[in-house]
């Protein structure tokens, strides 16, 4: 109950201080929302892409999952995140994309451990959702195959991101958006331990 309490008086402090403080900005996002950057991110709760990047509400349009994936696209991909993909790009028209992994990234962690993650519910989402990283860590495992376990997991989370951008490029309006010069595509890797 100690959280409940924390989030509510951290809403009456931004109701108070940073609301009242900034009535320019939030009226103009009354309005609606023109982001220039699609942002797609970690759901780890160490990695606040507001906060790493020092950007404002109406900055950044952000889609966080699991290990930051990009599925391709393809008639069976998720809709989650294909379906914000094309929002933020066909309609909000971004700029640019940022796919933004990070150190100790718990997805990729698992998919690189020797056995399965064990699932003992109904549902197993999360090493369902995995399989998109599957090739990924299948190429690490098998070109870093010397190294040992930490190093194959940091070279995962660093190829997961380029996988990433590649699977953007397989959307073909954003593709040609690419292709005409009007889009930008990043991968950003945020190392937790030196904060860089």
């Amino acid at each position: 109950m100690q959280d409940i309490e924390k989030f509510i008086s951290g809403f009456s402090r931004f109701q108070q201080q940073y609301f009242s403080e900034q009535p320019n900005l939030y009226g103009s996002l009354r309005t609606g929302q023109h982001p220039h950057t699609l942002l797609i991110g970690c759901c780890d709760s160490r990695v606040d892409p507001l906060l790493l990047t020092g950007s404002h509400p109406g900055d950044i349009f952000i889609v966080r999952n699991i290990a930051n994936l990009v599925p391709p696209c393809t008639p069976s991909a998720p809709p989650g995140v294909s379906s914000a993909i094309e929002f933020a790009v066909c309609d909000l028209e971004v700029e640019r994309i940022i796919v933004l992994g990070h150190a100790r990234c718990g997805g990729i962690r698992a998919l690189m451990a020797p056995q399965p993650r064990a699932v003992s519910r109904e549902t197993d989402f999360v090493n369902q959702w995995m399989r998109i990283a599957e090739p990924v860590a299948a190429r690490v495992k098998r070109e870093l195959a010397h190294h040992d376990g930490a190093e194959q997991i940091h070279a995962c989370e660093l190829a997961s991101i380029l996988q990433s951008l590649d699977n953007l490029l397989t959307y073909p309006w954003l593709k040609r958006r690419v292709d005409a010069g009007q889009l930008k595509l990043h991968g950003w890797y945020f190392d937790l331990e030196r904060g860089r």
